[in-house]
């Protein structure tokens, strides 16, 4: 398969799914004169499927670019395993609109954060198995890669799956810091700094190699 069409039947997908999102949100029927007061209190009744929205289409936009930089900047080119995980990959994402409708709709449920975690755990391990692929594989070409690179798009791809999977016991605490846990995971791969402080952590803990004379 040409590399192009693989990047444009990857986008197409995430471009359908991120739109499809937003059909969960509307409004039920109302039957006769609304005042304003009555109409905003509808309004507040799709506060939980709009966060959803709000939390999964952040969520897309991390697995599109993090996708982006595997296939289309550090993969030079593809072969039929590769096509495949990204297939298996896809239909993961695919997905996504029927999980955060779940979450959406019945958002003070343990089931719905345990669903929608492992929805995040298999997105992430499948996006972790293509990373790997692509930068391992002796049938993928591929440009030099720093190892401080591959660190941090390490970070970028597992902190989501630790995140989801603390989050699914700690449902049956309290769903509230579930979600908190989701909305951190989704906010440390938007943030351009969040691997940085992530070393800087991780040099507080590093033994020290000087030797005091």
């Amino acid at each position: 398969m040409n590399h192009a069409r693989l990047d444009q039947l990857s986008d197409g997908i995430f471009a359908i799914v991120m739109t499809v999102l937003v059909f969960q949100i509307e409004l039920p029927p109302i039957w006769g004169p609304i005042d304003n007061a009555g109409l905003w209190n509808e309004i507040e009744k799709l506060l939980p499927l709009l966060l959803s929205y709000i939390l999964s289409f952040a969520l897309l936009f991390t697995y599109w670019r993090a996708h982006h930089f595997f296939i289309s900047v550090y993969a030079k080119n593809v072969d039929s395993k590769l096509i495949n995980i990204n297939a298996i990959f896809l239909m993961f994402i695919s997905l996504v609109p029927f999980s955060a409708s779940i979450l959406g709709q019945f958002s003070e449920n343990e089931l719905s954060v345990i669903i929608f975690g492992t929805h995040i755990i298999l997105i992430g391990l499948c996006l972790y198995w293509m990373r790997r692929y692509v930068i391992y594989s002796e049938h993928i070409q591929n440009p030099e890669i720093s190892k401080h690179e591959i660190r941090g798009s390490t970070v970028r791809t597992i902190v989501p799956v630790l995140f989801a999977l603390i989050a699914i016991p700690l449902s049956f605490v309290s769903v509230k810091l579930s979600l908190t846990l989701f909305t951190l995971a989704v906010i440390f791969n938007l943030s351009s700094y969040s691997t940085k402080l992530f070393e800087k952590i991780l040099d507080v803990f590093r033994p020290s190699t000087s030797i005091e004379s």
